[in-house]
């Protein structure tokens, strides 16, 4: 399954978010996420078979983890988009300092004005 496939059904989504806070097993991704047993093995099953989790065995227990690199297709695809709107958001911020610097320079400006 391809990474948008992955990441297109809300509950993997959730379970994504979940172990990027840190590592956990099925009992406690149920616990978490308020979903069956059921629906978090499903899941689970096909974000390992995507390669965007890996599990531990730990005991009876299996635990699962963030791969090192979940989703290498959709960053790829993401980060040109994520360049494009930095620079945006550099260039406005840039624009907001200077203008504020200017609006800065007029109120001293008038206060002196003011005290002739």
């Amino acid at each position: 399954m391809d990474a948008f496939m992955v990441i297109a059904d809300p509950t993997r989504r959730r379970i994504i978010d979940t172990l990027r806070e840190g590592a956990a097993d099925v009992t406690t991704l149920i616990e978490r996420l308020d979903v069956s047993q059921s629906l978090v093995s499903k899941h689970l099953g096909v974000l390992r078979d995507a390669g965007t989790v890996r599990v531990e065995v730990a005991g009876k227990r299996r635990v699962y983890h963030l791969a090192d690199d979940p989703l290498p297709a959709v960053l790829a695809w993401v980060t040109p988009y994520h360049r494009k709107w930095a620079n945006a958001f550099d260039r406005l911020t840039h624009l907001i300092d200077s203008d504020a610097d200017s609006a800065a320079d007029d109120h001293d400006n008038t206060k002196d004005d003011n005290r002739d």
